[in-house]
């Protein structure tokens, strides 16, 4: 019996240890700042203005040419701790959309009807039956107003019930039941929530654990919100994006489709200081400063720069979402190079001094 738990313990031991190692292979790899052309001092200008200027950041990674170069969390915030994504949630579902494309289980230019015979209206008007799954991803449904799904029992049949007063595709309005849609029409061709759908070609192999996904009275996947991931996950999901959707050697999203979904694909304003305003594509916004994002209520934001080969993933509780990324262009970027920098070991010693001590204030 001795033996017995004895190699049990070092069965347990071993297990723990290749747990640990491949947890740590599947994270991204670390460097400091200045090796990736970045400067710790003006890292650490931008810290200190967003812990001042907005309530509250909760996390904050910078990823440059792969490399983390720096991750922060204000307590009780941690990189364990699972964060709620809110709307962030739709680029995830924009991304099993362009996967279920890829393996021919439907086309953007499906009609929606198509996929929901038994729960349209008896006598569809003509706006709904024009309406396809490109509308979904765009935000231009046709509709005046977003359906309120939350006093439904089936938020399907709610929706295409709802009033569509514009031709589809010509009127951008953010609609957050259009991207649960997205999701029941990925469940209805694939048999899978986008949850389970994208275990495999998505979670798994970028190495993001134990992913939640609140679902429907329905049972599926909410879609425009309701994903909850950690801080490192966010920041993978924008790297995977940034290489095209080539991850370890393997290409798990069509570079096609990525193309697609970063792409301006309809206007939603004129304000060039608004980064709300620069346009919107499949499920992500355009952003100034030739970027794009994901991004969430109260300021979970997955932004992607290709021209800076950079991502920065931050997580927040602020009702001033214009103003955190406003901190992000005026403080941060003014701290990029373009080529690597002088090793500056005070000064990163100063930005892990003040990390250390960062608070969220709610």
């Amino acid at each position: 019996m001795r033996t017995f738990f004895l190699t049990l313990l070092a069965t347990l031991a071993v297990s723990s240890v290749h747990g640990q190692l491949n947890a740590q292979d599947k994270a991204l790899p670390r460097s400091s700042p200045e090796s990736q052309g970045i400067s710790s001092t003006g890292i650490l200008e931008f810290v200190d203005a967003a812990t001042n200027q907005i309530t509250s950041l909760h996390s904050f990674m910078l990823v440059r040419h792969g490399q983390v170069v720096t991750e922060a969390w204000w307590e009780p915030e941690s990189a364990i701790k699972p964060h709620v994504l809110w709307s962030l949630s739709k680029s995830f579902t924009s991304t099993a959309v362009g996967l279920a494309v890829a393996e021919g289980k439907l086309s953007i230019d499906d009609p929606v009807l198509k996929f929901f015979p038994d729960q349209a209206p008896t006598e569809p008007p003509a706006n709904l039956k024009a309406m396809r799954v490109r509308d979904l991803l765009t935000m231009s449904t046709g509709h005046q107003d977003e359906v309120n799904l939350r006093n439904e029992k089936d938020w399907t049949r709610a929706f295409l019930a709802q009033s569509v007063p514009h031709k589809p595709g010509t009127h951008f309005k953010y609609n957050t039941p259009a991207t649960y849609m997205q999701s029941a029409i990925v469940q209805k061709v694939t048999g899978q929530t986008v949850l389970d759908y994208l275990k495999p070609r998505l979670f798994e192999p970028l190495g993001i654990e134990s992913p939640k996904w609140d679902s429907s009275p329905e049972g599926i996947s909410l879609g425009g919100y309701g994903l909850f991931l950690r801080t490192e996950d966010i920041a993978k999901f924008g790297q995977l994006y940034l290489q095209k959707g080539q991850w370890q050697g393997k290409q798990l999203v069509p570079a096609e489709w990525i193309e697609q979904a970063t792409s301006k694909q309809v206007s939603n304003g004129s304000d060039p200081s608004r980064d709300w305003d620069q346009g919107y594509g499949f499920q992500f916004w355009r952003c100034r400063h030739d970027a794009y994002r994901g991004d969430g209520r109260d300021g979970q934001f997955c932004i992607v720069l290709p021209k800076l080969d950079a991502v920065i993933a931050i997580t927040a509780n602020t009702g001033d979402m214009q103003a955190e990324l406003n901190v992000v262009w005026d403080k941060l970027l003014p701290a990029f190079s373009d080529k690597p920098l002088a090793e500056n070991p005070a000064g990163v010693a100063k930005l892990k001094e003040s990390i250390a001590k960062l608070k969220a204030t709610k």
